[in-house]
């Protein structure tokens, strides 16, 4: 933390991250700031070292805090695009999130989501070909699993330590920006544990959605626990099993 004309600041610095890294972040920032629809922290200053970003004083949220995060996000979800993807590749953690154009929401997240995951999982040796085949047979049920939903700006990586409590608000930090499906966003909500009832009231409120996304919830995080096994190891592989047998039953 940096103080400075501006006030407070807080400065992320790696010697030696991955390539584009905080150009990425920050042009995730951007992108959720200009839709106007939900608390984003400001960017001050970037490199390719560091990102320099407004700080923000922790305060614990109220029930009425997840309420208002939980509606803005819903206003985020509206922002819709014609195809999925983004102006460019970002990273989910370390990992580089490709981000191709596709019309196509299935498409999307079975090439650049399911399956490239598990491409650089079975070169790792982290998973088997059997497993991958798995996968790859799932990804072709995909339209049955899955209801068509538009392209939607998305945070990406939206898990509890990325709604940042402060000033009375629950405030967007370190995103994996793109258009995707809102379901997929909701479903990164729980995978490490629900937030507070209130948000999912509040987005429901605004959005009208079925609260059967629920169902969904394991499919759609097989990406992100995809992408903990690469990054983390092999105690994620038991879930993914799990998720790849149970829809790949269906």
């Amino acid at each position: 933390m940096l103080d400075s004309d501006v006030g407070e600041l807080f400065i992320k610095y790696r010697r030696h991250p991955p390539t584009g890294l905080f150009q990425a972040e920050a042009a995730g920032l951007a992108a959720l700031a200009e839709s106007k629809a939900i608390p984003v922290v400001q960017v001050r200053a970037v490199n390719e070292q560091c990102i320099c970003l407004n700080h923000l004083p922790p305060r614990p949220a109220t029930a009425k805090d997840w309420a208002r995060a939980g509606e803005n996000l819903a206003r985020l979800h509206q922002i819709t695009a014609p195809q999925f993807g983004f102006d460019g590749d970002n990273y989910c953690g370390d990992t580089r999130q490709i981000n191709r154009r596709e019309r196509d929401g299935y498409q999307f997240f079975s090439q650049h989501r399911l399956l490239y995951q598990a491409g650089m999982a079975h070169r790792r040796g982290l998973l088997s070909s059997q497993q991958v085949k798995q996968l790859e047979r799932l990804c072709q049920h995909l339209p049955e699993l899955i209801p068509p939903q538009p392209a939607a700006l998305i945070h990406g990586d939206l898990w509890r330590g990325n709604l940042h409590s402060s000033g009375g608000e629950l405030v967007l930090i370190d995103p994996a920006c793109h258009f995707g499906w809102p379901e997929a966003e909701l479903a990164m909500t729980t995978l490490f544990g629900n937030l507070h009832a209130n948000f999912y009231e509040g987005y429901q409120h605004v959005s009208g959605i079925d609260s059967d996304w629920r169902q969904r919830a394991d499919l759609y995080n097989l990406y992100h626990l995809l992408n903990h096994l690469n990054l983390f190891g092999n105690s994620y592989l038991p879930d993914i099993d799990a998720i790849i047998r149970r829809f790949g039953a269906a």
